[in-house]
């Protein structure tokens, strides 16, 4: 396995491709209950230190998204089992 290891530079190319795109239209499915949907149709809270995404169903957190206005962001998506993207 080690001559298959590479460094996160690796994957740059696909994150790129991946990230590029409408996110709100991504079907996410809740790690807690299960419930599918878009992300566009999640409650969103956006107090001042940054966004919360929560399930509309349970109500539980799927991501949470700070950044520090000076064009570093933070995401954690604990709370999101899968995330189906379609390519444009």
């Amino acid at each position: 396995m080690d001559e298959l290891k590479l460094d996160g530079n690796a994957a740059a190319g696909t994150l790129e491709q991946i990230f590029a795109f409408e996110v709100t239209t991504a079907i996410g499915t809740c790690a807690n209950c299960g419930a599918v949907g878009p992300v566009g149709a999640a409650n969103v809270y956006a107090p001042a230190i940054g966004i919360v995404v929560r399930c509309p169903q349970c109500e539980s957190v799927l991501l949470r998204l700070a950044d520090d206005g000076a064009g570093r962001y933070w995401l954690e998506m604990r709370g999101v089992q899968t995330l189906e993207l379609r390519a444009s």
